[in-house]
């Protein structure tokens, strides 16, 4: 039996990962500065607790990857959230 020559490699698994975590960031920062979030969060209490949730995954995932710490863009755009 051959061997399976075009092996996703970890890093490119962990990439795609931390794009759609950032992606889901972006969504979430999106949510916060247009206001939506009122319409899928009964309080902003329970919107900053997954706001928090979200920003700890993308930060994992950019760790995963091998990115360094980003600047704190999205955390000044949501420090009157949380």
């Amino acid at each position: 039996m051959p061997a399976i020559q075009h092996e996703p490699r970890i890093e490119e698994i962990a990439r795609k990962w931390h794009d759609l975590a950032e992606r889901r960031l972006a969504y979430y920062n999106e949510l916060y500065l247009s206001g939506r979030w009122k319409h899928y969060f009964r309080t902003r209490e329970q919107f900053a607790l997954r706001m928090l949730d979200v920003i700890a995954v993308a930060k994992v995932f950019r760790h995963l990857a091998g990115d360094p710490p980003a600047a704190s863009a999205h955390q000044d755009d949501l420090r009157s959230a949380a």
